[in-house]
């Protein structure tokens, strides 16, 4: 009998994986570090985190404490994982009500989005 394999980026890299899916969005949102706040689109939000496209640069390094409010879900603190090309990636922190706040949200707000365009 041979062993079961590992996949590769949870053995050799030590790579976190996701800890729960993420679903497409289409809501306005604010992000708020210190004294600046940014407007924003919600690209992707699961349980666990958030991703908006951003319509100015905010200057908020990986690990940096954010705040973001929207009208659809409410005001959802979080860490900055990751910024590239004016989106930013944040993890909700898990000592708020986040996930229950966007648990909520997915319950009896949410609706799959679907593309606009068609080919």
């Amino acid at each position: 009998m041979q062993p079961i394999s590992k996949p590769l980026t949870q053995g050799n890299l030590k790579i976190k994986t996701r800890r729960s899916p993420r679903k497409r969005a289409r809501l306005m949102g604010r992000v708020r570090y210190f004294a600046k706040a940014v407007t924003g689109r919600v690209v992707d939000i699961s349980t666990a985190g958030i991703a908006l496209d951003l319509q100015s640069p905010i200057h908020a390094a990986a690990g940096s404490k954010v705040r973001v409010e929207c009208d659809d879900i409410g005001i959802l603190d979080g860490i900055v994982r990751w910024t590239h090309s004016g989106r930013i990636g944040i993890e909700f922190d898990p000592s708020s009500n986040a996930a229950a706040q966007v648990a909520s949200y997915f319950r009896f707000f949410h609706k799959d989005i679907q593309p606009v365009l068609k080919r």
